[in-house]
């Protein structure tokens, strides 16, 4: 009895120390999550990244400086002139919000910190919370072990690092914690049927809705997960309650967020939900009947069940269809025939075509992105078959899908990194954990001189065999000793032999040679090793740099290319506030954060009509382009140009999809034109049609004068046309790189009263006066 209680109280000593042991890993994966982000502000600068968090950027200082209700009423008249945003209506306001509120709490706490500073750092602080979320999804999967290894690999995994560094100021920085978290209430839920957690599951879909538009993927996923346990056989009350609520409660929230709305119900991709929730109160009466009814009427009644609910669904897919009959996209947004049919954007929306990160990734991605993951997630997968659970069967089918979608678009890449690191998580804690076992089940036998003919798996199966019996012992002198009658003896005799022999077979399948445990124990600590040293260099030098501030190393040292920040900083000092500046979409947002000037289209990109109406202007010669550019009221043009120093993503290289985009609305506008036998050339066999458009002319004007020749160093030839001048356009700044040139519109020209008189009265006998006269009013962009 001593003994017993002796060990019980060492068993929750252990639990105890292994609680306080675990909370502290957390705390410092935490810390390694936020830390590892912080390269790109030791290296360089406290600053905004990329594009679109500039206008995120924008967004925030403006709900703190005016309030939430002049944030919801907002209308920008800075950005899509003449059209102008409607900001509350068109925005995701999850990161907003959440910057906002973490600014206002700081600053009532009497931390002053700027808004700046606070957008900044909010990735690198949600990626920590992201990283305590994978570890409570993967402890509900297999356990704690597999949890905490999962964090740790979602903390420095290079595809999370990548939208998450310090500065990186974009929706996933929230969106993914919120994803990773709504599916750990989701399996919570599962695993207790608890309300509680149905609710909580409900309100994290409110919030991933409110953060990103890839939330879609959650009410797509869970359906998914629903109609599989319910063909499998393993529909339960608690699948139920982990599903009813979160398709009821979320929609009613996620219609509640602006940018959402009626969409919430009437958009093809939340309809899979719907038609699931139907099934599944179909398949919970059929299970209340069977438990009411004899077996004979409960035939009759699940014909009649049946019967009404397979009419019920058919009306449903009746209305559906009626619904999504009468839209061109059949009820679905263009990205999301993009996930489903990978040759759709490219052939009918150009404009989502463009977009480098939504094209498919290629395999050494992969490598890149999650490294020696891609590796470990097949044993992963195996795992969660041993035993399969409804939250493993989940974590499958999550995995499944983001590998596809992975494969469609390179930015999906996010989405598959937690699975991924859950699965590796997985796959490295049952590996460790066999491996161990082996290990201290044969350690001991290594002090002590085994008897002749005996192994050392023998051995350490012998040892579980004497523990086993020791345990029995136990058990059978702390039970009453009152004398068995023949027949119990010979029972208890069963049931002894049958304990020693289950742990003796279990065992045996776990125990592997000493030696073959101790180098696998070794050749895994080695993958971890490379697989921390390929994320801390992608963390450092591949997704640290800005895209605002380039830098480039050579045999005379570290070089800055400043020429963004330089050019926006021309643009708010020596430009009217209400200028208007035209350039391609790329450049939208941080044109209006940063120079504070109105633009023609933005990073939004919501009218396709208006960036074609600018893709048709820069592939346009130039005085139809400065036609199209003046009717829209524009004063300078802004250009990007890598020429001078190689930088490979300026609009050069963009060109064509300027040419498929405008030719995609205007029709005289055509991409064969600026092909040469189907290659796209700048040099002197490039087409007249590419040689006299207003982007080539933008981009290598006195371009001759820098070398000499017009080398170009990112298409690598000389440019065809060297000497040229500009008629409509005045160049006004160049940056110090020729990286970004901005372009005046020049003044029409008077009109001489005598010669219009002239002209006016000769218009009737010549014919080429009239065509002149025909040509000036006729429609610019056609």
């Amino acid at each position: 009895m001593a003994a017993s209680s002796e060990t019980k109280g060492e068993g929750t000593l252990r639990k105890a120390f292994g609680g306080v042991l675990g909370f502290f890993i957390l705390l410092l994966i935490g810390a390694l999550a936020f830390s590892i982000r912080l390269f790109s502000v030791i290296k360089y600068e406290s600053v905004i990244h990329e594009f679109d968090p500039y206008f995120n950027y924008r967004v925030t200082q403006f709900l703190t400086k005016n309030g939430i209700y002049d944030f919801w009423n907002w209308f920008d008249d800075r950005t899509w002139y003449p059209l102008g945003r409607v900001i509350g209506g068109t925005v995701y306001p999850g990161l907003t919000l959440t910057a906002g509120s973490i600014w206002w709490l700081l600053n009532n706490l009497n931390i002053p910190l700027s808004v700046e500073t606070v957008c900044v750092f909010t990735a690198p602080i949600f990626s920590a919370n992201a990283s305590w979320a994978t570890y409570l999804l993967t402890k509900e999967v297999k356990g704690t072990g597999a949890g905490l290894t999962a964090a740790a690999l979602l903390a420095l995994v290079p595809s999370y690092i990548s939208r998450s560094v310090a500065g990186s100021y974009d929706n996933e920085a929230v969106a993914i914690f919120a994803l990773i978290f709504t599916f750990y209430l989701y399996t919570k839920t599962l695993n207790t049927g608890s309300l509680f957690y149905a609710t909580l599951n409900a309100l994290s879909y409110f919030y991933m809705v409110c953060s990103w538009g890839g939330y879609t993927f959650i009410i797509n996923l869970i359906p998914m997960h629903v109609l599989l346990c319910i063909v499998t056989g393993r529909y339960s009350p608690r699948l139920y309650i982990a599903y009813a609520p979160l398709v009821v409660l979320g929609t009613l929230l996620a219609s509640l967020v602006p940018v959402v709305g009626f969409n919430a119900v009437m958009t093809s991709e939340h309809f899979a939900s719907f038609l699931v929730f139907i099934i599944i109160h179909v398949v919970a009466l059929v299970y209340y009947i069977k438990g009411i009814l004899s077996p004979k009427m409960f035939k009759v009644a699940v014909t009649l069940v049946v019967t009404i609910g397979i009419a019920v669904c058919c009306a449903v897919l009746a209305i559906l269809i009626a619904l999504v009959a009468s839209s061109p996209t059949k009820g679905w947004s263009g990205r999301s025939l993009s996930l489903l049919d990978p040759t759709y954007a490219s052939k009918y929306i150009p404009i989502i075509a463009s977009v480098s990160e939504h094209q498919p990734p290629t395999w050494p991605s992969y490598f890149m992105d999650i490294n020696v993951l891609a590796f470990l997630v097949p044993a992963g997968i195996v795992a969660c078959f041993l035993p399969l659970s409804d939250a493993s069967s989940f974590m499958v089918l999550y995995i499944t899908t983001s590998v596809y979608f992975s494969g469609v678009m390179v930015r999906l890449m996010l989405v598959l990194a937690p699975a991924a690191c859950i699965m590796s998580g997985i796959a490295l804690s049952e590996a460790f954990d066999v491996f161990t076992r082996s290990i201290k089940l044969q350690l001991p036998k290594l002090f002590e001189s085994p008897p002749p003919g005996s192994g050392d798996i023998d051995s350490a199966q012998d040892e579980v065999v004497k523990v086993d019996n020791k345990a029995a012992t136990d058990k059978s002198e702390t039970a009453p000793k009152e004398r068995p009658s023949k027949k119990n003896r010979k029972k208890e005799k069963e049931i002894v032999e049958t304990t020693i022999k289950r742990p003796l077979k279990a065992k045996r399948l776990l125990v592997l040679p000493l030696e073959a445990s101790a180098v696998a124990i070794l050749l895994l600590i080695i993958l971890g090793a490379f697989y921390v040293v390929h994320c801390v260099w992608a963390a450092a030098e591949a997704y640290s740099a800005p895209s605002i501030v380039l830098t480039s190393h050579s045999h005379d040292g570290l070089h800055v290319f400043d020429d963004f920040r330089e050019a926006y900083a021309w643009l708010r000092h020596n430009t009217d506030v209400d200028d208007k500046v035209a350039s391609w979409w790329d450049y939208g947002y941080q044109t209006t954060a940063m120079a504070n000037r109105t633009v023609i289209v933005d990073n939004n990109t919501w009218n396709n009509t208006h960036i074609a109406t600018v893709g048709t202007a820069m592939s346009s010669p130039e005085k139809p382009a400065w036609e199209i550019f003046n009717s829209l009221d524009v004063k300078y043009v802004l250009v990007v140009f890598g020429g001078l120093v190689g930088y490979p993503s300026d609009d050069i290289n963009k060109f064509l999809w300027m040419v498929r985009i405008g030719g995609g609305v205007f029709p005289h506008i055509r991409e064969p034109d600026y092909l040469r036998d189907g290659q796209y050339r700048i040099d002197a066999q490039a087409t007249p049609t590419m040689l006299n458009c207003l982007m080539y002319k933008l981009s290598y004007y006195r371009f001759v004068e820098t070398d000499g020749k017009g080398f170009d160093r990112v298409r690598r030839t000389e440019i065809g046309k060297k000497h040229f001048k500009l008629t409509h356009f005045e160049e006004v700044f160049t940056t110090h790189h020729w990286m970004v040139r901005i372009y005046k519109l020049k003044p029409p020209k008077n009109r001489i009263r005598g010669k219009s008189k002239k002209s006016k009265s000769n218009s009737k006998t010549s014919p080429s006066n009239s065509r002149r006269h025909g040509n000036l009013r006729k429609n610019p962009w056609q």
